[in-house]
């Protein structure tokens, strides 16, 4: 099973402490997400310098904000840093963080994400971009020596499930359950990863993960924490596919024996990496998680 951990620091430091504790247990995957905080690609390439044997992944960067041709740049800089330990996931984000927030058009986010790999996927495999599109345009290359970045897209509606499928090397999600995985997430990728001839997609699962003897009130401290994602409209459509009320219901939350049977099920539902949210400090879930790594 490939197993590993989701971490979003504060500061570089934390960051590499947090990678340095999931090392030491045998985990050897470490993803972050571009939010608001430190740059996630720059807190990859930093951390992979500093502790060997861990492969890194963004699980997302926002499209919007960087333009495709920055975008590949500073992945292959990653993949350079890293030695070729480096995955690039990518998502469009939301309306209410693209369009109310940094004021970007948002009315044709597929066109937008359809152009945008016409750049991205040529650039990050080395190779020329030559696009001309509505959006974006670029007639050029990057002189950055790397190994290829393997690309994923936060993909959870079947239009751009289906464009991960043909054109990139899979998806990643984020508070989308093992059901949800096993009847839509896994079917539709891979049906149309085989209809374009593409290898089997990688399907990227990130969840809240805890291992405790009070499961309810752990659960109850989730949902809080994560409550915002039951609101936004990607995230709400894959809660009620799950049938969960809230963010809360779809985290992995239980007895050793509990987590590891819900991690052992998400492989079975189709998924091919399992990325367990945890704090750094929670030691019993790391351990876990290494155990299984």
């Amino acid at each position: 099973m490939h197993i590993g951990v989701f971490l979003q620091p504060s500061t570089i430091d934390e960051f590499i402490t947090g990678v340095r504790a999931a090392h030491d247990r045998g985990i050897r995957s470490v993803w972050t997400s571009q939010i608001f905080g430190i740059d996630a690609m720059m807190a990859c390439a930093i951390a992979g310098r500093e502790v060997p044997d861990m492969s890194f992944g963004t699980g997302v960067v926002p499209t919007y904000p960087r333009h495709p041709m920055v975008m590949g740049s500073m992945a292959r800089t990653v993949q350079q840093a890293t030695g070729g330990r480096f995955t690039l996931g990518i998502g469009l984000s939301h309306e209410i963080v693209i369009k109310d927030m940094l004021g970007m058009d948002w009315s044709r986010p597929v066109r937008h994400l359809r152009e945008y790999l016409d750049i991205l996927l040529p650039l990050a495999h080395g190779e020329p971009a030559d696009a001309a599109g509505e959006m974006y345009t670029l007639h050029g290359a990057l002189d950055i020596e790397c190994d290829p970045v393997p690309v994923v897209v936060a993909a959870l509606g079947p239009q751009l499930l289906t464009m991960a499928g043909r054109r990139t090397d899979g998806t990643v999600t984020w508070m989308t359950g093992t059901r949800t995985i096993a009847e839509h997430i896994a079917p539709t990728i891979g049906a149309a990863a085989a209809e374009a001839g593409r290898p089997a997609p990688r399907i990227v699962q990130a969840l809240p993960t805890c291992v405790t003897d009070d499961e309810a009130g752990v659960r109850a401290v989730v949902g809080a924490q994560f409550e915002m994602y039951g609101y936004l409209p990607s995230y709400r459509a894959m809660l009620d596919r799950e049938g969960a009320a809230g963010p809360g219901d779809v985290a992995v939350i239980g007895t050793e024996a509990e987590v590891r049977g819900a991690i052992e099920a998400a492989f079975e539902a189709g998924t091919t990496e399992y990325v367990a949210a945890v704090s750094p400090t929670d030691t019993r879930t790391l351990d876990l998680v290494g155990s299984l790594a």
